[in-house]
């Protein structure tokens, strides 16, 4: 069985507000399987700040830098309040987040500095939106937009806003599967077949 860095958590307050994680630790295996367990336990360290993400990636940064030991982490955080209709997003060296509304698919950038180059690096900024009804969003890792076809090309972020646009109205376990199925077509058979 695979084993691999890529992460995600939720840090839930009440019914109306919630803190999203996602984390990928560069490089594969067990010891990035390693790593990303030790983001669950750290996780756990900054869930008092969870409404602020720029905190909580701070807090994070500076928790994991030591357990590092030169090993470099991506992550992204999303903060939503369904109660004051508003979203808070910041990350760390990440992809975008992309963000539907109304019939557009934007990319939402608001990146500082990677986990574990600086222990005392604190400046993620965070990046304010309002959120409506019927407004989606969409975290990943580039566990998504690396895999490549037999060409080499990389399934890329175009491709995988294409696989969005094509199913917005689908459901959120259905939207994943098809961004599954579309990522398993684009490599080459030998690739996964695993």
């Amino acid at each position: 069985t695979a084993v691999g860095g890529d992460f995600y958590e939720f840090i839930p307050v009440d019914q109306n507000r919630v803190g999203f994680l996602v984390a990928d630790v560069c490089g594969h295996g067990v010891p990035a399987a390693l790593i990303a367990s030790m983001i669950k336990v750290a996780v756990q360290t900054v869930a008092g700040c969870a409404s602020d993400p720029g905190a909580v990636l701070s807090g994070l940064n500076r928790v994991l830098s030591a357990p590092l030991r030169g090993q470099l982490v991506s992550a992204a955080y999303l903060w939503l309040d369904t109660e004051n209709r508003s979203a808070l997003y910041s990350a760390a060296g990440h992809p975008p987040l992309l963000r539907w509304r109304r019939g557009k698919l934007e990319q939402i950038e608001s990146n500082g500095m990677l986990f574990g180059v600086r222990p005392e690096f604190d400046e993620y900024p965070v990046c304010t939106m309002p959120i409506a009804p019927g407004d989606r969003f969409l975290l990943y890792t580039d566990g998504v937009t690396e895999p490549q076809n037999s060409n080499g090309d990389s399934f890329g972020e175009s491709q995988l806003e294409h696989v969005v646009r094509s199913n917005q109205s689908c459901p959120a376990l259905e939207l994943s599967d098809r961004v599954l199925a579309a990522i398993r077509h684009w490599q080459p058979a030998s690739m996964t077949d695993c």
